[in-house]
């Protein structure tokens, strides 16, 4: 036994330089540790068949860290073993943090809900829509903030090459623009998907929210993460630039190859904003930051905490619950249809984070109430406000096949010894 204890008290020494939140043996909140091996085995499973190239995956509880294993490789082409600070692209796990910025400026009085975006982007203000008969008209409303946080303002990521908007995105060439103020004449020139307020569609909405906070805080978005956000909460391994001394912990990104069935590293991407990420300029509050499990960890904690976490506050609790109710029926008033009816019944949309609604209704366990999203590069992370647990998972690999979000659900979930469900 005392063996054992003075393996705890090692390894709570070993881990606590990873980050600001305690770790706990799982049993002293709930948590059987013989259960969370099965996320060690899971995730060796993952790696061994080479479905991914490596994966690190943290669990919290009552606000303490009761997992954190790293399994496998920095890359297909191996490069080494993958190490738990390694640096990962989260892509779009920078838009709820680019959603507490905005928060912070709301409270601060700089803007309205219900105020047009075009106030603060006036270059928006000649907008059209693309209705069904292939014909640009004026739109009938003006988008507001609210709809831009929500996804609901009419915007598109470009992602369908067989839809004529999309077309024009990929045209555009927005991911080459040299500013967000570029970005926006870009997107300035380009006709909505939606009508705004009809329709929650996925989209560059939220680099415009990235403008947004540049114009009303007279910061780059850069700039006021760091000075607003990062530094506050001590997440110092979360950057738009990776700094050289820490290079050699930056992971290459991987594609799923359809034809191999197994990753292989990206050696090239044409768009600089999501290739080069030693020399930035256009600031994507949209996909543009890298991160570490434990910085992410640190982020996914303050917001679970209701905005503060180690004595420092960001927001406040209210403004947090206010981010994770469900916006979207105030933002589609204008629909003829209810909800999001393709993202099924389940699902709810907050200002920057997804919401379960109704767990049996997803289909995977978990609790109503949680608040997430993930990362095109295959990040994750939730919080479940019921059972007070946080999790991040990082892999690295584009258009993966394999449903690891639900699998890891599935092993956090079965973990649990108490539930605090009523």
């Amino acid at each position: 036994m005392r063996i054992f204890n003075l393996a705890l008290i090692v390894l709570w020494l070993a881990e606590s330089a990873f980050g600001q939140i305690p770790f706990s043996n799982p049993e002293a909140v709930g948590m059987s540790s013989d259960r969370l091996a099965r996320i060690s085995q899971l995730s060796k499973e993952y790696v061994d068949s080479s479905r991914v190239a490596g994966i690190v995956t943290m669990v919290a509880r009552d606000g303490q860290i009761v997992y954190f294993e790293s399994f496998g490789k920095r890359g297909m082409d191996d490069l080494g073993l993958l190490k738990k600070d390694d640096l990962f692209r989260i892509f779009s796990m920078t838009k709820p943090i680019t959603a507490v910025a905005m928060m912070q400026l709301y409270e601060q009085g700089k803007f309205h809900m219900k105020d047009p975006v075009t106030k603060y982007i006036p270059e928006l203000a000649d907008l059209k829509v693309l209705n069904e008969n292939g014909v640009l008209v004026p739109v009938k409303n003006q988008m507001t903030i609210q709809q831009l946080m929500t996804h609901t303002a009419g915007f598109s990521y470009g992602f369908n090459s067989n839809d004529l908007v999309d077309q024009q995105y990929s045209e555009a060439d927005l991911w080459n623009a040299k500013d967000l103020n570029d970005f926006a004449q870009r997107i300035s020139k380009l006709p909505l998907k939606y009508e705004p307020g009809t329709q929650w569609h996925y989209s560059i909405a939220v680099d415009l929210q990235g403008l947004i906070i540049e114009r009303l805080s007279g910061q780059s978005l850069k700039d006021y993460f760091f000075e607003h956000i990062l530094q506050p909460l001590q997440m110092e391994d979360t950057y738009f630039e990776v700094p050289e001394e820490k290079r050699s912990r930056f992971l290459p990104n991987h594609s799923f190859d359809r034809t191999t069935g197994k990753p292989r590293i990206i050696k090239e991407i044409t768009s600089a904003a999501y290739s080069d990420y030693f020399h930035v300029s256009l600031y994507s509050g949209g996909g543009g930051l890298v991160s570490t499990a434990m910085d992410y960890m640190i982020f996914s904690e303050c917001m679970r905490n209701g905005g503060t976490l180690n004595g420092k506050r960001i927001l406040s609790p209210k403004t947090v619950k206010f981010m994770i109710k469900n916006h979207l029926n105030a933002c589609l008033a204008n629909s003829e249809k209810s909800g999001v009816n393709n993202q099924g019944d389940h699902f709810g949309f907050g200002l920057g984070f997804a919401l379960n609604l109704d767990a049996p209704s997803s289909g995977v366990i978990g609790s109503a109430g949680e608040f997430n999203w993930g990362g095109a590069a295959g990040t994750v992370f939730w919080i479940d406000p019921v059972e007070n647990i946080s999790v991040v998972s990082m892999i690295k690999l584009m258009g993966s096949p394999w449903k690891l979000r639900e699998d890891l659900k599935v092993a956090v979930y079965q973990s649990l010894l108490e539930s605090y469900e009523h």
